[in-house]
């Protein structure tokens, strides 16, 4: 459970986005979107190589 102290005289607002900063990085988000849908893992590890293979290329074409 992620707990946010709010100062005394913060604006409600700048505690909500710190709230949702820190639940981002807790990558909550992701285990959830992740638990929705089973993926197989053929599946999963062929998309893994596939973001590879475009990052890959993106470094190439900016080494030139």
């Amino acid at each position: 459970m992620l707990i946010i102290p709010v100062k005394e005289g913060e604006n409600i607002d700048r505690a909500l986005k710190r709230f949702k900063r820190k639940f981002v990085r807790t990558t909550v988000k992701n285990q959830l979107q992740e638990r929705k849908q089973f993926t197989k893992p053929s599946v999963a590890r062929r998309a893994q190589v596939q973001k590879a293979q475009y990052i890959q290329k993106l470094r190439d074409q900016e080494t030139f």
